[in-house]
């Protein structure tokens, strides 16, 4: 089986291919993609895979982009942290949806249903999209971002607004929640699940160590190969570098 991945962050795409050839070693992954741009020009030069695995969430906006921009003829199983509602706006040859994050058990399902429809020789009809309903649905996961965490200050805990966050970060395995105030907070959750839970507005996953806050960035500067260097407050002992690949996503993002 052909398998294309519409996923922008490298360490959930790896996880996934994993897991795939955990179900099955026939699984073919033809590519590897992170954006609207380049699944576009990709599924419009290349034979339809027999399945796309696709995060709605992606580098350069919502995947539902790029059925607006080329037709889909193949299976497709959404990997998303937003809800069912959502996803009910939008079935276009839809196979499941799976929520971030999400076990092999749960994709194991979705793969079997699957199987059990080409085994059957049941033909998925694509439906009618209205995305009028699709952007009013996905307009109101805004209100379910999270809205502050509870955190372990000494022998106390402590209520923090996710407006007060200034960046999340990796030290030696520990999670550390910075306020703009500069007051630190180890946190349970890890950078991956901390990215579906805040609001993709204010918050941007720099790399594998770092989240930051919109607000945090101080100073951007031209970087080797595409690549930028930023200067966050408050300040962070080690260098912040924004991989080339994620760059123009990272400027589009400030820009908003």
């Amino acid at each position: 089986m052909k398998v294309l991945i519409v996923e922008d962050e490298s360490p959930a795409a790896n996880k996934l291919k994993q897991m795939l050839l955990r179900y099955s070693n026939e699984m073919e992954m033809v590519a590897n993609l992170s954006s609207v741009q380049e699944t576009v020009a990709w599924l419009s030069s290349h034979p339809a895979p027999d399945l796309i695995m696709m995060d709605i969430q992606i580098d350069d906006g919502l995947c539902f982009e790029i059925f607006k921009e080329v037709k889909v003829l193949s299976p497709v199983i959404f990997t998303t942290a937003y809800d069912q509602y959502a996803i009910r706006a939008f079935e276009v040859h839809s196979i499941d949806y799976l929520l971030k994050p999400f076990s092999y058990e749960k994709l194991e399902i979705s793969l079997n249903k699957l199987m059990d429809i080409q085994q059957n020789r049941q033909e998925l009809k694509p439906s009618p999209v209205n995305m009028d309903q699709l952007m009013e649905a996905l307009e109101g996961q805004k209100q379910r971002f999270k809205s502050r965490f509870l955190v372990k200050a000494g022998t106390k805990i402590r209520s923090v607004k996710s407006s007060e966050i200034a960046y999340i970060y990796t030290d030696r395995k520990l999670n550390l929640l910075v306020t703009g105030e500069g007051d630190r907070y180890p946190v349970d959750q890890s950078l991956d699940e901390l990215s579906q839970l805040l609001d993709p507005q204010d918050f941007f996953r720099a790399n594998r160590q770092l989240i930051i806050h919109i607000d945090a960035v101080k100073v951007i500067h031209p970087y080797f190969k595409g690549r930028v260097k930023l200067e966050i407050t408050p300040s962070l002992d080690q260098e912040i570098i924004i991989s080339s690949e994620r760059t123009p996503s990272f400027k589009a993002w400030l820009d908003q």
